[in-house]
């Protein structure tokens, strides 16, 4: 048996403004409406939102295709999903 894969929000990282010492919630589900974070809408299923706080301001790169190895942040993967 597969583990489950999450849905593609999208075929490329989102670019979004961290604020340093920050608490996000970046979604691996793939589900949520208000990419790239988290809204709940994985309740139910096996994926869990990734916790991170922000190290510095900056502009992030963070993972669209929900298949990074660098999760939450895009390491390019998208180019093969």
């Amino acid at each position: 048996m597969s583990e489950p894969s999450p849905n593609v929000a999208q075929k490329g990282p989102y670019a979004v403004e961290l604020k340093a010492g920050e608490t996000y919630f970046w979604c691996q589900c793939g589900n949520s409406k208000h990419q790239p974070f988290c809204d709940g809408s994985h309740k139910g299923g096996p994926f869990r939102p990734v916790q991170f706080v922000a190290e510095k301001s900056e502009t992030a790169y963070l993972c669209g295709c929900k298949h990074s190895g660098h999760k939450p942040f895009c390491d390019g993967t998208h180019k093969n999903v």
